[in-house]
């Protein structure tokens, strides 16, 4: 009888990869559903040539009728292959894999990681991972498989370091040390919305610079309290202990070794490091050669096409933006070869590529995951009930006769929801801002802190939605370093994990932002939140 008592009680667990197949199925079901109650919204898109409004009407599409099953079957390859985050994970595993395989990563780890504060190193992985958001989802791609590692160095649970990262780019997607994409992707929306009250409005690019810089440092420091407080705890130690006994046998052989053979031993890896801090400070120079404007051959990353010097950078057709990744890439790959040469670890091309295929050996379920997940959010996209949602969200703003602080708390809450369900912030903005930005402006709230508001609620919410791509990659690396194989971290666990910091990041975001109100600080050069 107990053992069928037992039985009974033994829970029965989806992996995130079944996850993902059933909510495919269930969208596929609810768009037939809702296409036969005609389910639909409209909004009021600004005409560029006219700036007048004009309603767009959005319909639910069927994905279950023979158009539906067409799209999917024929997009399948191209929305794997155009997700948008996998190219980006291939260069960053392709360059972390060299930079591991030549001992680089562990040798710069053991100089500067190990005995670093825990805290310390929270926070700067916050920062760092926040400041990513800069360009696109780099982060996601570069930050997380490194944080992992780099917690391990540290003697801590790598899933630690992936959800510190994860944290890190997705609650503080909307902030950044400078001004990037986003701002060149929101501000058009801004402007036309802000002529509907005012043709004389403008909106610059550094609108906004004051206060994401603000937040992006207050942000980290109240992440990393959250982290340490209420999330460490609850991760726990890494018990894998078969790579705790491998790292202490290394450690002990270091110790002989440095005994044995101190001087020669510290002289190659000193030498090491200094090739490949060299090598790295070359590149970064080179690089930054390359954005660098009116000089000879340079500025070879950036669209001339564009009038601005951040248009030209970070612009729809930015060879900047498309070439980060691949930059990054480089970077690794030149620092981990130079560390190779300089420490005398490489020998022949064998034993790099031999060092390269543990990274990949352990990323064929990430990718299965990716392509499933690809799947999943191509066809919901495509059945237009995120959209249809976010216009139902953008009405009920228009509806109620909001002002001052609840009418900013309303647009924050409302915005967040929406970002459930529809996680491209051009996309909402193009929707919300021509109710939100003449709602805020009738409330003598200036359109700059309107586009603010939007990066907040985007921010707010991003962590917590299976519809963010760079969720998929989060997930898929818990799942890697998760030390019970037979019990697969679950999407309802690692949206678990980060209710903490979602709750508190999100209060933190509110007040923060009625603080600034309320004191009048300037958000960016001469720009305020009221006009």
């Amino acid at each position: 009888m107990r053992e069928r008592k037992k039985l009974r009680l033994k829970k029965f667990y989806f992996h995130p990869i079944t996850i993902f197949l059933l909510l495919t199925v269930i969208t596929i079901l609810c768009s037939a559903l809702f296409s036969s109650f005609e389910m639909q919204g409209t909004y009021n898109a600004i005409n560029e040539t006219t700036n007048e409004l004009e309603p767009v009407l959005v319909t639910v599409e069927n994905m279950l009728n023979f158009d539906g099953m067409k799209f999917i079957f024929s997009n399948a390859m191209r929305n794997f292959i155009s997700f948008a985050p996998l190219g980006m994970l291939l260069f960053a595993l392709i360059g972390i894999s060299i930079a591991q395989a030549t001992g680089f990563v562990e040798a710069f780890g053991k100089r500067h990681i190990l005995h670093m504060k825990k805290k310390n190193l929270t926070f700067l992985v916050l920062l760092l991972a926040t400041f990513s958001s800069l360009i696109n989802e780099v982060g996601y791609a570069f930050l997380i498989p490194l944080a992992a590692i780099f917690y391990m160095i540290n003697n801590r649970n790598p899933l630690l370091g992936i959800l510190t990262a994860f944290c890190g780019v997705s609650f503080g997607y909307g902030v950044s040390l400078f001004v990037g994409s986003m701002e060149v992707g929101l501000i058009p929306y801004t402007t036309q919305a802000s002529h509907l009250i005012d043709e004389t409005a403008h909106v610059a690019l550094t609108s906004n610079l004051f206060i994401i810089i603000a937040f992006t440092i207050l942000l980290s420091i109240i992440g990393t309290f959250v982290i340490e407080k209420w999330i460490a705890p609850r991760i726990g130690r890494y018990k894998d202990k078969e790579n705790f006994e491998r790292t202490e046998e290394l450690l002990l052989l270091d110790e002989e070794e440095l005994e044995q053979n101190r001087i020669a031993e510290e002289k190659n890896e000193k030498r090491g490091l200094r090739f490949a801090y060299i090598t790295g400070i070359i590149i970064v120079i080179a690089f930054i050669y390359m954005i660098i404007p009116s000089l000879p051959n340079s500025g070879m990353l950036l669209d001339m096409n564009e009038k601005t010097y951040l248009n030209q950078l970070f612009g729809s057709n930015s060879y900047f933006q498309d070439g980060f990744t691949y930059m990054m890439c480089l970077f690794f790959i030149g620092t981990g070869l130079a560390y190779g040469i300089g420490s005398k670890q490489i020998k022949n091309d064998k034993d790099i590529l031999r060092g390269c295929k543990d990274t990949f050996a352990d990323v064929g379920e990430l990718f299965i995951l990716i392509f499933v997940a690809s799947q999943f959010i191509s066809v919901f996209r495509n059945t237009n009930i995120g959209t249809i949602l976010t216009i139902w969200c953008a009405n009920l703003i228009q509806n109620l006769s909001f002002s001052g602080i609840p009418l900013i708390v309303l647009v924050i809450i409302v915005i967040a929801i929406s970002n459930l369900f529809v996680t491209t912030p051009t996309l909402k903005w193009s929707i919300f801002a021509p109710v939100v930005v003449p709602a805020l402006m009738q409330a003598n709230i200036s359109p700059s802190f309107a586009q603010f508001l939007l990066r907040a609620g985007d921010s707010i919410t991003n962590g917590i939605t299976p519809l963010l791509a760079g969720f998929v990659i989060y997930i898929g690396y818990m799942n890697i370093y998760n030390q019970k194989k037979e019990k697969p971290i679950t999407i309802h666990k690692a949206i678990s994990f980060l209710l903490p910091y979602f709750w508190i990041i999100s209060l933190a975001w509110i007040l923060l932002i009625i603080g600034w109100y309320l004191i009048g600080f300037p958000i960016g050069p001469g720009v305020y939140p009221t006009l």
